[in-house]
C-alpha cells in the first residue's frame, strides 16, 4: 500500500473524511499552553486593568473552543450536533455576560 503525506492522519471511512493526527493535537496543545500562559501573564500588567476581565473571557473562550473542536472531536461532527451544543451554550455566555454587566463586573471607569 503506498503512503502518502497524510500517514499522520487518521481516515474513518464511515465518517468520510480524516481526523486529526497526532501533530495536530500536539500544535494544538502548544497553542492551549501559550493562552495560559498569557493568562497569568496578563493578570500581573497593571496597565490592563481596566480591560481585564473581557480579556481573560475572549482567552478562555478561545481555549474552550480549541478543547472542544479538537479534543472532543466537534470539529468533525455534523451540522446538527454543532448546533446542539453551541447554541445552548452562546444562551450561557450570553446570560453569564448580562448578569456579570448587572452586577458591574465590566465597568472599565467605576460608577
Amino acid at each position: 500500500m503506498a503512503t502518502s503525506h497524510r500517514d499522520a492522519e487518521t481516515h474513518d471511512p464511515a465518517a468520510g473524511h480524516a481526523h486529526a493526527g497526532v501533530g495536530t493535537y500536539l500544535r494544538v496543545a502548544v497553542i492551549l499552553a501559550v493562552i495560559t500562559a498569557l493568562e497569568f501573564g496578563v493578570i500581573y500588567i497593571r496597565q490592563l486593568t481596566p480591560i481585564l476581565v473581557p480579556l481573560l473571557l475572549v482567552m478562555s473562550a478561545a481555549k474552550f473552543a480549541l478543547v472542544v473542536m479538537f479534543f472532543m472531536h466537534l470539529r468533525y461532527d455534523g451540522r446538527a450536533l454543532n448546533t446542539l451544543f453551541v447554541g445552548p451554550l452562546i444562551i450561557a455566555a450570553a446570560l453569564a455576560i448580562a448578569l456579570m454587566t448587572l452586577t458591574g463586573a465590566f465597568l472599565v471607569f467605576g460608577r
